[in-house]
């Protein structure tokens, strides 16, 4: 089989090269994959940015869908045949993290996905929503999972309440779909013009172009009131804007590090407006299956920005930190 290995840090170093098929060991499946999708952490994973000490060589990409083909010792859960989806954390099924959970993702700690066949564990797996196709399924476990526990499980949502979300990637756009199936109203921010238009067809009640408005936070404050829920996508450059966003009693998801990781920043607005911050890395198994029905009962449909061949996989990891993007980046690997 084919698949692409990463020998070291860097990604001008990532090659194709050809294996024998894995056998799944126990507790283990062994997934033919039909399609993966891109996400920004992969880019960071390969050049270095995310974790220092991985094994080589590293077989990239979290996130894919396809079929079960083989199963081993002791799973029950799944047969061959099943349309599956990788979920992100191999290791953390349900409830609170707490210390020895959320150790394993593919592509990181564990092997990736981006293989003609992939090894996944049967707990860090799941059945693909009955509604999509493989490549909008392979779109689901890291970007919608985060968007979906951001609003849901983070940011306690309600119907009738407020999102903002930043910028026009994956997890954004899953934020925004989510957010409007609930009822809620959605502010969304980019610098494209163009971009902010296609979010109004998706359902954006407000749109603020970053650029034009260096103080989006305060005018997503004047639209709402002051938003329940921000998805808080980019990082510390733009936390300030976020916190002059939320409302009162509001939460920001805080998830990004596109505007960087690191600042300097007036935390007072959360003490006067009794708001706070909560970090989010993904979430677990159980609220992967919970955003699978939702998906399913709402018929929300992944957006795919563009499709790459298999042989162009290591192209579509280059490509995902450009920010041309409006959604996904999907690999057709079947």
């Amino acid at each position: 089989m084919r698949r692409v290995e990463l020998p070291a840090f860097g990604i001008d170093g990532m090659h194709i090269n050809e294996v024998p098929v894995p056998e799944p060991g126990e507790g283990q499946l062994r997934v033919k994959v039909t399609a993966c999708s891109i996400n920004y952490r992969d880019n960071m994973i390969v050049n270095g940015f995310y974790k220092p000490d991985l094994n080589f060589p590293l077989v990239p990409l979290s996130d894919c869908a396809g079929v079960v083909d083989a199963t081993g010792p002791g799973v029950t859960e799944f047969k061959p045949g099943d349309k599956v989806v990788s979920v992100l954390w191999q290791d953390w099924e349900e409830g609170a993290l707490v210390a020895g959970k959320r150790t394993a993702s593919p592509g990181c700690e564990s092997p990736g996905v981006l293989s003609e066949h992939a090894i996944l564990q049967a707990s860090g797996t799941a059945l693909a929503p009955e509604t999509l196709t493989a490549a909008e399924a392979a779109c689901i476990s890291a970007a919608g999972l985060t968007a979906f526990a951001s609003i849901t499980t983070v940011g306690q949502l309600k119907p009738g309440g407020s999102v903002l979300t930043l910028g026009t990637g994956g997890v954004s756009i899953f934020a925004l779909q989510f957010a409007k199936a609930m009822g809620a109203t959605v502010v969304i921010t980019s610098s494209s013009d163009e971009k902010l238009e296609r979010a109004k067809e998706l359902g954006a009640d407000h749109v603020i172009n970053y650029r034009d408005n260096p103080d989006w936070g305060e005018q997503a404050f004047a639209l709402t009131g002051g938003v329940d829920v921000v998805v808080e996508t980019a990082g510390a450059g733009t936390l300030a804007q976020s916190m002059a966003a939320v409302g009162f009693s509001g939460r920001i998801a805080y998830l990004g590090a596109l505007a960087g990781m690191s600042a300097e920043t007036n935390l007072m607005p959360l003490v006067v407006k009794n708001a706070s911050i909560h970090g989010v890395t993904v979430s677990h198994r159980q609220d992967h299956i919970a955003m699978t029905r939702f998906i399913d009962e709402h018929a929300i449909k992944p957006v795919i920005d563009r499709h790459y061949a298999f042989e162009d996989g290591i192209q579509a990891i280059k490509d995902i930190v450009n920010g041309e993007h409006f959604g996904k980046l999907v690999v057709d690997v079947a």
